[in-house]
């Protein structure tokens, strides 16, 4: 071999054959599926500033996870639980790299919360992260014709409401108005529907609990005395059902997934199916799942099976 060929063997061997990639001595060969595309963190995005209680300016931020993908993904708003009363964008990571390695942008986001804030303060960050992505989507790769919101507990109730309040421009305020806060698919996982039967078919020392004014779903529509009305879910009642995804409920609500435990205790499995029933006699595509042993939360809810079925239906909903 001339010494051309010597240094081309030993900085390119491809270009010698197969022969070159032989492995020496006691080496091993590991052969590799490409199964996985890489997902890129961007943290800390702010993608409204609305005013709240001390605050003249609020930075919510979200976290988006974007997968390398060859064209535009569509997108899907994470909104986690926390009982009305925080929440924290760092939460499910396992769920999100779940949707993103299936080919989604997804978007965990912070929203404000009791007691500080009060509906409709919530569901107006929703869509303002909703609007954010589509003025964004050429910046973060995100088909704007498909975007969806999946949520859990408190998140669950806020991805119902945005999935029912489709064309409701009341919850419209803030930045990129000139963008749409529509969605085409809405998971809610044990959410709310009617704040005023969180604890219907629970024991009688939870449906008390459920009717105190600390409770959280009253202070998430009355905050506490000393900063709003305060009282129990019940004394505000046209809020309170201005409040419930129930109230919105039409022909243009988007599809809906469901799923909730049958062991939950602190979200009754009745909350899910009476939207579920609302939105099939409005004709809207609505699935619900009873997850059989499952708690509110908990390791159930990371599982493979319960993945799958939630990006199997976000592929026939979101993905032309």
């Amino acid at each position: 071999m001339t010494l051309r060929t010597h240094l081309l063997a030993a900085l390119f061997p491809a270009m010698l054959g197969t022969a070159a990639l032989a492995a020496p001595g006691d080496s091993r060969v590991l052969d590799v599926a490409m199964t996985r595309m890489p997902v890129d963190l961007i943290s800390n995005v702010v993608f409204s500033q609305p005013s709240e209680l001390g605050y003249e300016h609020l930075a919510l931020k979200m976290d988006i996870l974007r997968p390398k993908t060859p064209r535009p993904a569509p997108a899907i708003v994470f909104v986690t639980g926390g009982g009305f009363l925080h929440a924290n964008k760092d939460r499910y990571l396992q769920q999100r790299m779940d949707l993103a390695e299936a080919g989604y942008v997804v978007a965990s986001i912070e929203y404000r919360v009791a007691p500080l804030a009060t509906f409709p303060a919530p569901i107006i960050d929703v869509k303002s992260a909703i609007r954010y992505l589509r003025a964004n989507a050429a910046r973060y790769h995100v088909d704007p014709s498909h975007v969806g919101v999946l949520g859990d507990s408190a998140g669950g109730y806020l991805a119902a409401m945005a999935g029912v309040s489709n064309g409701v421009k009341a919850f419209d305020q803030g930045e990129n108005l000139d963008q749409s806060s529509d969605v085409q698919a809405a998971v809610d996982l044990y959410g709310l529907s009617d704040l005023t039967r969180v604890a219907e078919g629970f024991p009688e020392n939870v449906r008390k609990l459920h009717a105190s004014p600390s409770a959280p779903e009253a202070m998430w529509v009355n905050g506490p005395a000393v900063f709003g009305t305060g009282g129990d879910i019940n004394t505000n009642a046209d809020k309170t059902e201005a409040a419930n995804p129930l109230h919105y409920v039409s022909h243009q609500a988007a599809p809906f997934l469901f799923m909730h435990g049958d062991q939950d205790t602190l979200v009754s499995p009745r909350q899910t199916e009476l939207l579920h029933r609302a939105l099939i006699a409005q004709g809207i595509d609505s699935t619900r799942y009873v997850v059989k042993g499952a708690q509110h939360a908990g390791d159930y809810w990371l599982q493979p099976a319960v993945t799958h079925v939630v990006v199997d239906w976000f592929d026939r909903h979101l993905k032309p």
